[in-house]
């Protein structure tokens, strides 16, 4: 359903109309969205096809997580409408966190990149790249990584990565990859989005999912045994319709009618988006811990997706995994999309729950649809 100032579903792709109707690009109204008509309803099976590798001899030398003081709790929402307790038999959310007006994306993430440098002895200065994963930039440019940049006193190279939810899997691949090319690098990894500006209160299907933080991770080298022992990655563009934001972008430009439509909140059909999920996330996680040579069991701790609960226990059951190694946290912070995996690795190293050597699968899963899993070897 998508968010519209009424509450009622405006999606372009329920309008039943042709390529030569809708063509005009000053409205938005491309071919684009024509061709997904045909496929608005159909769920898309996961994907056997994506980029697999391993890159060792990389280490994650600190972490660090922030996340806006405001909390909201189901209660809160009461004056929208929602019931608290269907939230959480629906999601598992309990509250989740606003940022303020006044702040934007590299504003919220600054705590937690300033934790994880401090913790790691690393002055800014001495970066060699910055990667921010990120759908909620602070502007459309310059990129956000470069605010970032400019903020802690780096010089280094800085750019932005939008894989959405599976944006910090993504960046971490990228980083990793540097690294191995030249082992003396330092790279900061950074997931952070403000969902909360993306949502609309009357929309339902994603008013109470979402919330806002960010998570910071400190790449650099180590030893042959430390680092990505697997990895794969992926993305079906044919379901990309199930999950976006439309506007602004050249496909659906900011147009005052756009605007009036809702078309700059999140759209999502819940159903398509939470079985397409529920496979892929043990797909994609059987895949990386079978390419890292391991088995189910012998994997010592677990991070997925804060999306859902539901998720999150379907593919607790389906992999086999032992509870008690998956680290659970959309109670308190909700979907923050590209701040999950990072927000949850921070406070499972932080509780002590990662030792040196554990095998950590992580496995990041949205908009797209694209998704990334990973065994990393602490």
């Amino acid at each position: 359903m998508s968010a519209s100032a009424s509450g009622q579903s405006t999606n372009p792709e329920n309008a039943k109309t042709t390529d030569s109707q809708n063509s005009d690009a000053t409205t938005g109204k491309g071919p684009v969205q024509a061709r997904q008509i045909d496929r608005a309803h159909e769920v898309p099976q996961p994907s056997k096809h994506g980029m697999s590798g391993r890159v060792m001899g990389v280490q994650i030398l600190a972490t660090g997580a922030a996340a806006p003081d405001r909390i909201v709790t189901n209660e809160e929402l009461t004056e929208f409408g929602y019931d608290p307790e269907w939230i959480v038999q629906r999601t598992g959310i309990h509250e989740r966190r606003r940022a303020p007006r006044t702040c934007s994306t590299s504003e919220m993430a600054l705590p937690a990149v300033k934790k994880c440098l401090n913790r790691a002895q690393v002055a800014a200065e001495d970066l060699d790249l910055i990667v921010f994963a990120t759908m909620t930039p602070d502007f459309p440019t310059p990129a956000t990584a470069c605010n970032l940049q400019r903020a802690i006193g780096a010089v280094c190279p800085a750019m932005d990565l939008n894989a959405a939810c599976a944006g910090f899997m993504y960046a971490m691949v990228t980083a990793a990859q540097f690294i191995k090319a030249d082992p003396s690098c330092k790279i900061l990894v950074v997931g952070a989005d403000m969902m909360t500006r993306l949502v609309h209160p009357k929309n339902e299907k994603t008013f109470p999912l979402f919330g806002d933080g960010a998570g910071a991770a400190l790449l650099g080298s180590g030893s042959d045994e430390q680092g990505i022992m697997s990895f794969f990655i992926g993305a079906q563009g044919d379901g990309g319709h199930f999950l976006r934001v439309p506007s602004p972008g050249t496909a659906i430009p900011l147009t005052a009618e756009n605007i009036d439509s809702g078309h700059q909140y999140v759209e999502m059909d819940g159903r398509a988006v939470f079985k397409w999920a529920v496979r892929m996330v043990a797909d994609a996680s059987r895949r990386a811990i079978e390419d890292a040579g391991l088995t189910v069991d012998q994997i010592d701790f677990a991070i997925l997706h804060q999306a859902n609960i539901r998720i999150i226990d379907s593919a607790v059951e389906n992999l086999g995994l032992d509870r008690s190694k998956v680290l659970v946290n959309v109670d308190r912070y909700g979907n923050t999309s590209a701040a999950s995996i990072p927000l949850a690795l921070d406070q499972a190293h932080q509780m002590g729950q990662i030792k040196s050597g554990d095998r950590v699968l992580m496995v990041g899963f949205g908009a797209g649809l694209s998704w990334g899993a990973s065994v990393f070897q602490w």
